[in-house]
């Protein structure tokens, strides 16, 4: 058959049998050399990556170890047992000092990295931006706070990798606006944490940087895919943190880690300069949401991003600054509750939680209803996940791909079979992002 096509496409050309051979034979040669090429390089570049955290952290590690020296006299137990609030407060106050806070943190940081393996990068800059912090003419809501970003979080200079090889070696341009806002406020970034790969599932791990366990218990996951986030803060090494979200990848590790977490609603706050495996779907809008110990944490921090500097250099997020009197006002509520959904299975702990909660707030004097979400299965069949994928799968199996460029040929190659990690997630729908 196939030396009747070669003859359909050169029917003026009297072709020898065994120079067809000859050409099958080269090509099939020139394909496997092609693809043990593509695996050799996608294997060098997250080599390459991994050394280059490696190096990072030993800057980490020998900055602290010099800050320490020099200042023996610093708390570290006092400056991690402060909640953010407290916290803020006392940098504000100047009864303690953006540096003591930050070497702490990264001190800290360290310690649970090498307990659970969370921090993919450390942000070297943060040192610098402590000057910059300090020469502040006000004092922003998030003065002097160290904070961690997941690794999609783009910070210039840095690489967002979503877990995959294609995106290494290519280092963000600018800072996403959500970390322009931040250092607008005083926050100092200082690590970027660990992912799945594509962001699309509910455990924390990627062939680059490998498995995240969770600090609470090492044969657990710490939930996805802002897995990084959730272990190092839950074990002490952050004390605010930024993940992504779309189907509970800020939600879903800030429950398994015993965090809180708030995904805002879609367009709150800005996502661009956010890199993202699914970056080319529309039908859907991921995004950015802090992590932390209590909910105190994140009403300051939604108080610090949702300001002017936000609305300002992203026009699209509406400008609608925190509501003080929304959230201060004490008029019962009127609030609908379910402990299952009659589609995903709920193990008791969470029914029980839920019913805890329902208890409380009636306690506070707010009305409790109980209703089942109607239609979840169409939803979740025919909305959501065909919704995801509506192309097919299309851009998704773009990022699964490495440009090989060859004088002007230009191929992909598929890198799934080097750089894919089995789930090692419950069954269902592995949306989260």
């Amino acid at each position: 058959m196939i030396p009747e096509k070669m003859r359909q496409l050169l029917p003026e050309v009297e072709l020898d049998p065994s120079v067809i051979s000859v050409l099958l034979c080269s090509s099939t040669v020139a394909f496997l050399v092609l693809k043990w090429m593509v695996k050799k390089m996608v294997q060098q570049r997250m080599q390459e990556a991994r050394k280059n955290r490696v190096r990072a952290l030993g800057q980490m590690e020998e900055a602290v170890q010099q800050f320490k020296q020099e200042n023996p006299e610093v708390q570290a137990g006092r400056i991690l047992s402060l909640p953010l609030v407290e916290l803020v407060k006392k940098l504000k106050e100047g009864s303690l000092s953006p540096d003591s806070v930050l070497y702490t943190y990264m001190d800290k940081a360290l310690e649970v990295n090498r307990d659970v393996n969370c921090v993919t990068d450390f942000i070297q800059e943060c040192v610098l931006l402590l000057q910059e912090v300090r020469t502040q003419k006000e004092k922003g809501l998030l003065y002097g706070v160290p904070v961690s970003i997941k690794d999609p979080i783009g910070y210039e200079g840095h690489v967002s990798t979503c877990g995959l090889g294609q995106y290494l070696g290519y280092p963000e341009q600018q800072d996403s606006v959500l970390v322009k806002v931040l250092k607008k406020q005083g926050a100092i970034p200082f690590v970027k944490t660990n992912i799945s790969q594509c962001l699309i599932n509910y455990d924390c791990s990627n062939l680059i940087f490998g498995q995240t366990v969770n600090p609470l218990n090492h044969k657990k996951s710490p939930g996805g895919s802002s897995g990084g986030e959730g272990a190092l803060i839950a074990g002490g090494g952050s004390v605010l943190g930024f993940g992504t979200d779309i189907g509970g990848s800020i939600r879903l590790p800030s429950s398994f880690c015993g965090l809180c977490g708030l995904k805002p609603t879609g367009l709150v706050l800005n996502s661009l300069g956010l890199n993202s495996a699914l970056q080319g779907l529309r039908n859907f809008t991921g995004m950015v949401g802090p992590m932390a110990r209590d909910v105190d944490s994140l009403t300051l921090c939604m108080r610090a991003l949702l300001c002017d500097d936000m609305f300002h250099l992203d026009p699209t997020v509406p400008p609608l600054p925190f509501n003080e009197e929304v959230y201060s006002s004490s008029t019962p509520l009127r609030i609908g509750y379910y402990d299952t959904d009659g589609y995903f299975l709920l193990p008791p702990c969470m029914r029980r939680a839920v019913h805890e909660t329902r208890m409380l707030l009636q306690e506070s004097g707010h009305t409790l209803i109980p209703f089942i979400p109607p239609r979840i299965d169409y939803v979740m069949n025919e909305l959501f996940m065909k919704g995801l994928f509506a192309d097919g799968g299309a851009a998704l199996l773009e990022k699964l791909t490495v440009p090989i460029k060859s004088g002007h040929l230009v191929t992909r190659a598929a890198t799934a079979g080097v750089g894919s990690a089995p789930s090692r997630a419950a069954p269902g729908p592995a949306a989260a992002v």
